[in-house]
């Protein structure tokens, strides 16, 4: 398919959306990450793809929902990519793992994913990393520090099992899939998500740019607005960077 076409799962085309796109799991959480934005309404919305589009500092952004996991989020990109998408920013919740240095709520601007998920093998070999751009994840990180609010930059867990994570010890697999965990923690991974490490290994294939910014709970539901402010305020320095 090429860029005029519509777009099979996000039924979008180009001149939809902006090269800018912000990426969250549940569509219910589209309009909310669009009421940061100026000029915002709805495009599309097919299956688990919400898209809304307006404006930040006048260009063009957009939001998209991917759905949960690794294949629905590699869907949204590879099509919103063929119609002008080149800078994606996974904007959503996770699982802390650092509970000893890191407070229930905290940010996390992720610079890199464990490949703990089955999606990005079809792209590239395990032995291929799941990095973020480095300015995508500056532009992120600077935005945790001008609004003070907790935050830290690193590593997030990518898998596709959620109840593999939360209720291990029911599977069949409980002992290994503890002793992974383990390790993951050990090695200082910071929250545990599923849909980054396929996001960031498409872009590298792609060449286009990704990053992330989660906020990571152990207990209760998170509030929501202080992510996507943070989330929209990186982008907002991510398109004054662009422009110099």
């Amino acid at each position: 398919m090429n860029e005029e076409a519509l777009q099979y799962h996000i039924n979008m085309r180009s001149g939809d959306v902006g090269r800018y796109v912000l990426l969250p799991g549940d569509p219910g959480r589209v309009p909310l990450i669009a009421s940061f934005f100026d000029e915002a309404h709805e495009v599309a919305h097919n299956r688990e793809h919400r898209t809304w589009t307006g404006t930040v500092d006048g260009v063009k952004v957009s939001v998209t929902s991917t759905g949960i996991g690794g294949p629905s989020t590699a869907i949204a990109v590879e099509e919103l990519a063929r119609i002008g998408a080149d800078t994606f920013i996974r904007v959503g919740t996770s699982g802390l793992m650092q509970p000893d240095s890191m407070k229930n709520g905290d940010l996390v601007v992720v610079s890199g994913a464990v490949r703990d998920e089955g999606t990005a093998s079809h792209y590239m070999p395990l032995a291929f990393p799941a990095v973020a751009d480095l300015d995508v994840v500056d532009c992120l990180r600077q935005a945790c520090g001008e609004r003070g609010i907790g935050y830290h930059v690193g590593l997030s867990h990518s898998k596709d099992s959620f109840y593999g994570e939360m209720e291990p010890e029911r599977m069949p697999l409980a002992d290994a899939l503890k002793s992974r965990w383990n390790a993951w923690v050990k090695g200082g991974v910071m929250c545990s998500e599923m849909e980054a490490a396929a996001l960031f290994v498409l872009c590298s294939v792609l060449r286009k740019r990704a990053g992330g910014i989660m906020v990571a709970v152990n207990a209760g539901h998170p509030g929501l607005e202080n992510l996507c402010e943070t989330a929209v305020l990186g982008l907002r320095k991510l398109i004054a960077r662009d422009r110099q």
